[in-house]
């Protein structure tokens, strides 16, 4: 599918120019060469419609033609940033919203923030849409704590927004003076709504904050998760860990199948909105803890709690190796490892595999189509003695 973008550098969809089921097979290929000496891959798990999946963007400011703002995404390998006006991997509906944002900045005559300066106003636009509530989420990150005329900006941008067949739910400012490359900031003022959206993933339903961590691509999650819980082999009976669980959506998708779900993440945001999805969904098997997951687990380990099933979804550096000694001395019977990131998880599977685990099977999922990406979903059971000690 062309793309101007992608001739200009832009870099998101490095195989654009490749057939999606040679995508598939790829990635497929990828995953047996680096994992296929710990067990079997099965099949990976593509999409039906690989295009404008994603139901989370981060736009740039920068300066344009005329003195007016313009959005988009850095090019590749460069801190220029390409005006974009719409993405084939991108949510239509927040194409259009980020329309209506840069229409409203324009008309309160924002300037954008420059970096080596210091000066200007906005940063980037996080934009969020649920996929089965439609419900939009407007994130302005601003380099100044105040956003002049906000009320202005809001009725604006409700009424661009409504111009193009849009509803937006919530509008909220993010403070970021930090000189780095993280996109929000700690400071956040809620200029219109409830400062959150909810979504429905696996049958349940999701209050998603602007920090919360939330996989991008609705469709292919479902099939994600339901794959993990499946793997955790779950029969009512047992106590599972869903570590670094962020805002509890693996854990309270497998909670209706376990006797008790613990999770733990080191985002404060994301727990706090994990507590109070178990307590809108009705969960009350579950219980989150903010804690950094490596701390956290070798305490428990350390004062003899354990687990049946560990969970874990780790970012994209993979996990610690004194997290890992810890799910070892714990001894579940059964390690449901998901990945983002090939490498880091076969450097883990190296020392789980000499601490008694064996890789029963190891699933890819296509979660990020016409990128290098993948997810993959692996079961590991406990070899030995260890599977009787309960």
């Amino acid at each position: 599918m062309d793309c101007k973008l992608h001739a200009k550098g832009c870099g998101g969809c490095p195989l654009l120019g490749v057939e999606y089921s040679a995508q598939l097979k790829q990635k497929e290929d990828k995953i047996r060469a680096l994992l296929g000496k710990y067990g079997p891959v099965r099949p990976i798990r593509g999409m039906e419609h690989p295009w404008h999946y994603r139901n989370k963007v981060i736009s740039t400011f920068a300066p344009g033609p005329g003195g007016r703002l313009v959005s988009g995404i850095y090019a590749a390998g460069t801190h220029k940033v390409l005006p974009v006006e719409e993405c084939l991997l991108q949510d239509e509906q927040l194409d259009k919203t980020m329309q209506a944002v840069r229409a409203a900045a324009n008309a309160c005559h924002y300037t954008p923030y420059q970096e080596d300066k210091g000066t200007g106003l906005l940063r980037h636009c996080l934009l969020r849409r649920g996929f089965a509530t439609g419900q939009i989420m407007v994130v302005l990150v601003t380099g100044q704590p105040v956003l002049p005329g906000a009320k202005n900006f809001v009725r604006a941008l409700l009424a661009e927004a409504e111009q193009r067949g849009v509803t937006v739910n919530t509008v909220v400012q993010n403070y970021n003076p930090r000189h780095t490359s993280a996109v929000l900031g700690d400071t956040e003022k809620v200029l219109y709504g409830k400062g959150f959206i909810l979504d429905e993933l696996c049958g349940k339903r999701y209050a998603i904050s602007p920090r919360s961590f939330y996989q991008v691509n609705p469709v292919q999650t479902e099939v994600l998760y339901n794959l993990a819980v499946k793997a955790a082999g779950l029969t009512g009976a047992e106590t599972v860990l869903d570590a670094y669980c962020g805002i509890g959506t693996i854990g309270l998708t497998a909670s209706g199948q376990a006797r008790r779900v613990v999770g733990v993440d080191v985002n404060a945001d994301a727990i706090r909105d994990a507590i109070g999805n178990a307590r809108h969904n009705q969960v009350q098997n579950a219980r989150f803890f903010a804690a950094d997951a490596t701390r956290w687990i070798a305490e428990a380990a350390d004062g003899g709690q354990w687990a049946d099933v560990v969970l874990m979804d780790p970012p994209r550096e993979g996990s610690t190796p004194a997290f890992l000694e810890s799910v070892a001395k714990m001894g579940p019977r059964r390690v449901v490892y998901v990945s983002c990131n090939p490498e880091t998880m076969a450097r883990d599977l190296a020392l789980l595999t000499r601490r008694g685990y064996r890789a029963e099977y190891f699933i890819p999922v296509d979660m990020f189509p016409h990128t290098e990406h993948i997810e993959t979903v692996a079961r590991l059971v406990k070899t030995g003695e260890g599977q009787k000690r309960r």
